[in-house]
């Protein structure tokens, strides 16, 4: 039984995925298992991972036959991971070298049930700005529900938003296996997977140190345009109130379900109005009138005023709130040169 399980989902990653099980390989804690999960490549990955996989006896490759997404794969993992205890990687990222012999150290030295850390944005042109996860401490289940669950459910509007990276933490095994917790969706899949695994963890030990490299592209900013979004956090919406009812999280943030949707409205509206959409300008300005009456999105746009956004944000918001959707349409027009 290996002290970690680092689970890596493999998807059309032959470019970059040596750089990323090097890291893995180059770790000063030696105790570890590397699942690599080919998620149904059809470039070089399977070979490249079965190649890692002859030269290490602690790398194991399990190829799916087709593309399932990240969270299946993630599961895939989850289901054949032996180790005490869990950590995610993504293909196109890394591990500082001392990465998991710190969050091991940092765990048990603390008695916590999980470690976390700050983590590097890598930039293309290879800058590395670090990002805190939380200032360096021990953190109790009460603090882990005020500093984590909290602003997953329920503040996704005011910055900083917390961002839920997976790969930040070193997970408990037994907790996941206990609780059966899982990933579902295409859609913040992490956020929520976070936020059930905390309602469960009893202590959390975090470190200032960034250990993780994360692969940080300013230009994905401007998303693909998903054709299906609205319904796509629909239920993403349905799978976070099933966790705030299973735990009792409404009486924390009264107001969750509207600073949620606000957040989820805007960024489905930077989606209507992304460069790839194919619909003409019109029929998106209508679409978006259309997502804006919905009973769950009507209610937030009366009930809540969003603030502390960045300023295009805030100005769309307003927009909205004043029914301005022409204006909004003309200023996404000029914002995406459509």
């Amino acid at each position: 039984m290996p002290g970690i399980s680092v689970i890596v989902p493999v998807y059309q990653a032959e470019a970059f995925l040596d750089a990323c099980v090097n890291s893995v390989t180059a770790q000063t804690f030696g105790d570890w298992e590397l699942l690599l999960i080919d998620d149904g490549c059809t470039d070089g990955s399977p070979a490249l991972c079965d190649k890692r996989a002859a030269a290490d006896s602690r790398v194991r490759v399990i190829h799916k036959e087709q593309n399932a997404g990240v969270s299946e794969a993630r599961n895939t993992g989850l289901r054949e991971a032996r180790g005490a205890c869990i950590a995610f990687l993504d293909a196109d990222d890394q591990l500082e070298p001392q990465a998991l012999e710190t969050l091991w150290s940092l765990r048990e030295r603390s008695g916590a049930d999980t470690a976390g850390c700050a983590h590097y944005n890598v930039s293309p042109d290879g800058a590395a700005s670090p990002e805190p996860l939380l200032p360096a401490g021990v953190y109790d289940n009460g603090a882990i529900l005020d500093r984590i669950v909290y602003p997953l459910l329920g503040e996704r509007l005011r910055a900083p938003v917390f961002n839920g990276f997976i790969w930040r933490y070193l997970f408990s095994g037994d907790i996941l296996r206990e609780h059966r917790i899982t990933f579902a969706g295409a859609y913040l899949e992490d956020e929520l997977f976070l936020m059930e695994y905390f309602c469960h963890a009893q202590k959390l030990a975090v470190t200032e140190q960034p250990l993780y490299r994360y692969a940080w592209n300013p230009a994905s900013i401007t998303h693909k345009y998903m054709k299906d979004f609205p319904q796509v956090f629909a239920r993403f919406m349905e799978r976070k109130a099933d966790l705030a009812e299973r735990f009792g999280l409404d009486a924390a943030r009264p107001q969750w379900r509207e600073n949620s949707n606000w957040a989820g409205l805007l960024i489905a509206i930077g989606n209507e109005y992304a460069p790839t959409n194919p619909k003409p300008l019109g029929e998106r300005q209508r679409a978006v009138e259309t997502l804006c009456r919905q009973p769950e999105m009507a209610k937030a746009i009366s009930t809540l005023a969003p603030e502390g956004m960045s300023r295009n944000k805030q100005l769309a918001a307003k927009l909205v709130r004043g029914g301005h959707f022409f204006l909004l349409s003309q200023l996404y027009r000029l914002k995406n040169h459509l």
